[in-house]
């Protein structure tokens, strides 16, 4: 008979913690079938605790209360551990299990370069079924998870739970790094429409969750990001651009795009648009913007979009600006209108509504600023924005309450520079008007 092995208190510890790891990794396969197929949920930023219909809907995307299983990372915060507990203590109000995963540059305590590659936190975020990023510097996830563009074991972990089948949520910060190509510090709207659009500077790689074709900015309406989304699509060669509101998220599963929240998104497409380089400023013709409202659902393959169930002609409780069988919007008068400053607070599509609802055969909106450049001159590029009908422009509008339940298809979008005039050159009474080219009238 053989002699008994014994085995000592330090190998009997691995072997305890060996096996809890392996079940932790076979708890998180099992649990991903119950989580959707591969599901990215982008979080236009400053999400309320109270919003319901969001967190609900995050959490049944990870499989519903019991099931889902949540890695929280507040890498981008400045406080990540009160950032991470706020975002677990609504995922566990809503039924889900969520942990905090402790890498992050602002995290006191913490040894990062060792958790990125710690065995246990990696095994518990292979467990998970999704993961959710928070608000505060995209620069800090990119950097942390991605330094130099090699990936980390931590994202490595991360992509192992979105491929086989989970969910990756982020919110603000969190939302910008979904694209392969991200604003990393672009606060200056024109100036990113003047040409300061620098990689690794303004611009950056971002983790790439929704592939290669689609590009994603948050804050989109409240902070007039149109302005910086159409140079650096241009730039990059994106077709198409999804700007997601605050207080709002799109849920992006199988090409598909759910809009849900307290308001909605604009898509921007660019397939039919051409642009002159060589300006070196923001110049595009034919663009087209559609306003996606809270309910509704957009095809990503096929452009197809299909309203909330409350705007469809069998509603007659909210009025349908389009015919029942969503035939183009009537031509109208030639009457025009010109709103300032069309990167204020949803001001793109307030433009836009009013081109649908009224007489206007167009709308034009200004974006101008005079600041003082880096060699102390003042910039005097503006923009005129014109907004108008093509053949297959339709919407739908409630009249009722504040008006603001709306979507908005195809509406067509030429942007030129202009020259403002120099404030110092005369008196206020003086100055001469801002010249708007013949092409733009």
């Amino acid at each position: 008979m053989d002699a008994p092995r014994f085995i000592s208190t330090r190998d009997l510890g691995l072997a305890i913690r060996r096996g809890a790891l392996a079940l932790i990794a076979l708890a998180g396969l099992i649990g991903a079938s119950a989580a959707s197929a591969q599901t990215a949920i982008v979080i236009g930023g400053a999400l309320r605790m109270d919003n319901d219909a969001v967190w609900r809907r995050i959490v049944d995307e990870a499989g519903g209360p019991g099931v889902a299983r949540f890695s929280v990372l507040a890498t981008a915060s400045v406080a990540p551990e009160r950032s991470a507990q706020t975002i677990i203590d609504e995922l566990v109000r809503h039924g889900a299990q969520a942990e905090h995963i402790p890498v992050a540059p602002r995290l006191e305590g913490a040894d990062l370069q060792k958790n990125l590659a710690d065995p246990e936190l990696l095994a518990k975020v292979r467990a998970s079924n999704a993961v959710f990023f928070s608000g505060g510097a995209q620069g800090f996830i990119v950097d942390t998870l991605l330094p130099q563009g090699q990936a980390t074991p931590m994202l490595d972990a991360i992509w192992e739970v979105y491929r086989r089948g989970g969910v990756v949520a982020g919110t603000s910060a969190g939302a910008a790094i979904m694209s392969r190509v991200m604003f990393r510090d672009a606060l200056d709207v024109m100036g990113v429409m003047r040409g300061q659009m620098r990689d690794g500077q303004e611009v950056d790689r971002g983790l790439g969750f929704i592939g290669d074709d689609l590009f994603v900015d948050q804050h989109f309406l409240k902070r007039g990001r149109i302005g910086r989304m159409l140079p650096l699509m241009l730039a990059k060669g994106y077709r198409l651009g999804l700007g997601v509101e605050e207080n709002s998220a799109a849920v992006i599963r199988d090409q598909r795009v759910d809009i849900i929240g307290a308001r909605g998104a604009l898509l921007v497409d660019l397939r039919d648009a051409r642009s002159d380089p060589a300006l070196g400023v923001l110049n595009v013709r034919g663009a087209r913007l559609s306003y996606l409202d809270s309910g509704d659902r957009h095809d990503l393959r096929s452009g197809v979009t299909e309203p909330a169930a409350r705007k469809t002609a069998a509603n007659p409780a909210v009025p349908v600006r389009a015919s029942a069988q969503g035939q183009p919007m009537p031509t109208r008068g030639p009457v025009d209108t010109f709103q300032p400053d069309i990167l204020g607070d949803n001001r793109i599509v307030q433009a836009m509504a009013e081109l649908l609802s009224s007489p206007a055969a167009e709308v034009r909106a200004m974006a101008a600023r005079v600041r003082p450049g880096a060699t102390g001159e003042r910039d005097r590029t503006g923009f005129v924005f014109r907004l108008y009908r093509g053949s297959d422009t339709q919407g739908w509008i409630d009249d009722g309450g504040d008006a603001r339940d709306v979507t908005l298809l195809d509406v067509r979008l030429d942007v030129r520079p202009v020259r403002l005039p120099d404030p110092t050159a005369a008196a206020p009474s003086a100055m001469p008007g801002i010249v708007i080219p013949a092409a733009m009238r």
